[in-house]
């Protein structure tokens, strides 16, 4: 999996899972840059799981461009998630799988959060309930 489409994937768990359930899933904070939301501390988490084996990283020739790629080389410990954790993650794989980086990465720039938050600021959680339909995973009641 390539780094954008992993930054997404990780921006949408966390904001969707705070949307339904108002509490954060890894605490992760998120800033928004141009190319989109992006996890403060992925280098670190990332170099971690290197160091111990469970992840390979490396950069792949697309023709115009180089990819950063990730490779799980472990089976990840599933049993450390939760069954709402479980079942979101599935449910974002499965909402977003079709989606090249530049369409998830284009689909990211609408959502309100993103929107909301100035360029290099941190995007706050709270913007979730804010969101239109199109991007909302939350069935509100009508008032």
């Amino acid at each position: 999996m390539g780094k954008t489409v992993l930054y997404k994937l990780l921006y949408f768990s966390d904001f969707d899972f705070y949307e339904l359930f108002e509490e954060k899933m890894t605490g992760e904070t998120y800033l928004k840059f141009d190319y989109g939301p992006a996890p403060y501390h992925f280098a670190n988490a990332i170099g971690e799981l290197q160091d111990e084996g469970k992840v390979d990283v490396y950069d792949e020739d697309r023709g115009r461009y180089l990819q950063t790629r990730y490779i799980s080389l472990k089976k990840p410990a599933l049993d450390l998630l939760n069954g709402n954790e479980k079942e979101l993650i599935d449910r974002e794989m499965a909402r977003y799988c079709h989606m090249s980086a530049k369409q998830i990465s284009a689909y990211s720039h609408r959502d309100q959060p993103f929107k909301a938050t100035e360029n290099d600021e941190i995007i706050d959680y709270e913007l979730v309930f804010y969101r239109d339909s199109m991007f909302s995973v939350r069935e509100y009641e009508d008032d």
